[in-house]
């Protein structure tokens, strides 16, 4: 079974102007990824758009993500679904060309109970393929629903494949509530950029790295982070933290937007402030498939603050941008050209 450690960079899928799959883009995104040194890739995750990519793009991404990492990274396969028949058939693509790895998200909007996360969902794709790592990802606020600790154990131990969760709950005491159950012998990779560092320093949880969002802009810098964690490194730690930190911030980005009928809140989630970026920093990455959409300027305003601090106080975390798809960073990061079509008007 494949052991974890480190940063796996939930990819984005960057896509054409009219919204279709950019499959040349994705080739150099890759490239770039495993030249930084991360650990793996997952393909298709939320990140990577997995709710409007149909399921023969959904397979083309994974399969062009595994050929183009070979053996230099581990691809993790985003298979995961509300339908527990496609994500069985998305695993069997997988599963057919070489994938080891597989993230199962937790069921969304149909909300099944824990015990039907367990039973009807997991179980079925874990006794299937079992050369298969399955990862449940359990992320309820974007789902609605949750595989709990306690059915996450009686997996792990009825299922040699499954030994790992992406936990991206945001609670400490679900997480330490985990590693209590399911052991020693268990891992848990961090959902939250944000959280990252807790989860791993904490010896309760004792996480063992992060599929990550932030490692789309910094993939060596949060892998860094990671093996400065792991290995105790704690001074280094909590400079590349604090160094990190902006990136990590705007995962999501609230704002408060003047409307005819008074002030709405505004929140940009994830992957439109990351791609936003990416397009700002000349990086493949293209629109977001509707309904997602664009940021506001005072969203833009938000990324771009926290870009430039980064680019200001700690440069060597955004040169491997500018080496890799020779950019000028100072102009991409401080020209209005570069970020024109980006916003609502």
């Amino acid at each position: 079974m494949v052991t974890f450690s480190g940063c796996y960079t939930a990819l984005v899928t960057p896509m054409t102007p009219d919204r279709q799959v950019d499959y040349e883009g994705l080739r150099r995104l890759v490239e770039f990824q495993i030249r930084e040194g991360v650990s793996g890739i997952l393909a298709v995750g939320t990140t990577g758009e997995s709710p409007t990519l149909d399921w023969n793009e959904h397979n083309k991404v994974i399969e062009k993500v595994h050929e183009h990492s070979g053996s230099k990274g581990l691809t993790i396969a985003g298979t995961g679904s509300n339908s527990t028949q496609e994500t069985v058939e998305g695993t069997e693509h997988a599963a057919h060309i070489g994938v080891q790895c597989v993230l199962l998200v937790d069921p969304y909007y149909n909300g099944p109970s824990s015990l039907e996360i367990r039973r009807e969902y997991v179980e079925p794709v874990a006794s299937r393929f079992p050369e298969v790592q399955v990862i449940p990802y359990v992320i309820p606020g974007r789902t609605g629903t949750q595989l709990y600790p306690q059915d996450l154990a009686v997996l792990h131990q009825q299922y040699p494949n499954v030994s790992c969760v992406k936990e991206a709950t945001g609670d400490l005491d679900n997480m330490r509530l985990t590693r209590k159950l399911c052991g020693n012998n268990f891992t848990i990779l961090s959902g939250d950029d944000d959280k990252t560092f807790a989860m791993m320093t904490a010896p309760d949880i004792d996480a063992a790295g992060v599929i990550s969002v932030a490692s789309n802009i910094a993939p060596h810098a949060v892998q860094s982070l990671t093996q400065a964690l792991r290995a105790h490194r704690t001074e280094e730690a909590n400079r590349l933290y604090a160094a990190l930190k902006p990136l990590f911030d705007m995962v999501t980005v609230k704002t408060q937007e003047q409307t005819p009928f008074g002030l709405v809140t505004c929140k940009a989630r994830n992957p439109l402030a990351f791609k936003t970026l990416m397009n700002v920093l000349g990086m493949p990455a293209g629109p977001c498939r509707q309904p997602l959409g664009k940021m506001t300027r005072t969203g833009l305003e938000v990324v771009l603050a926290n870009a430039r601090k980064i680019y200001e106080t700690n440069p060597a975390i955004l040169q491997p941008i500018a080496d890799f798809f020779a950019v000028d960073l100072s102009e991409r990061l401080y020209n209005e050209q570069f970020w024109q079509g980006l916003t609502y008007a």
